[in-house]
């Protein structure tokens, strides 16, 4: 039995998450949650790793980067879809690396509007390859 598809939100801010949660909330046919801790948002997939087809992550929060949690989480389901958010310029050669080599799918630069949030996670649940049970 499948609870649906799983889109998770993981910000150390919780009025981010509740503003995303809200509007992807909108989106038919997904499950979102958000999560302010990395270490449970990873414990959260981990227990239910079939069932996510995409996860946004902002870039630093304490414990466990945003890029960090995404590798970790793309290991355990390359067929997801990954978006990294952050207020600040990315010009980091690990970002560079891990866009190369899917690992980060999409990215957005904070602060975001809430439509160009929508379109731009319905993009990216249109792109995730099928599951193949």
């Amino acid at each position: 039995m499948s609870l649906g598809k799983f889109v998770s939100i993981v910000d150390d801010e919780p009025d981010i998450t509740a503003v995303f949660h809200e509007a992807l909330s909108s989106i038919k046919g997904i499950s979102v949650f958000s999560f302010t801790d990395p270490t449970i948002a990873l414990e959260h997939f981990t227990l239910n790793k079939d069932s996510y087809v995409l996860v946004i992550s902002d870039l630093r929060m304490p414990g466990l980067n945003g890029m960090e949690l995404l590798r970790k989480m793309k290991e355990s389901n390359k067929l997801m879809r990954t978006i990294l958010m952050t207020a600040f310029e990315m010009e980091d050669k690990i970002f560079h690396d891990y866009t190369k080599k899917k690992i980060i799918d999409g990215f957005i630069q904070k602060p975001i509007r809430l439509p160009d949030l929508i379109e731009k996670v319905e993009t990216q649940l249109s792109l995730k390859t099928p599951n193949r049970n």
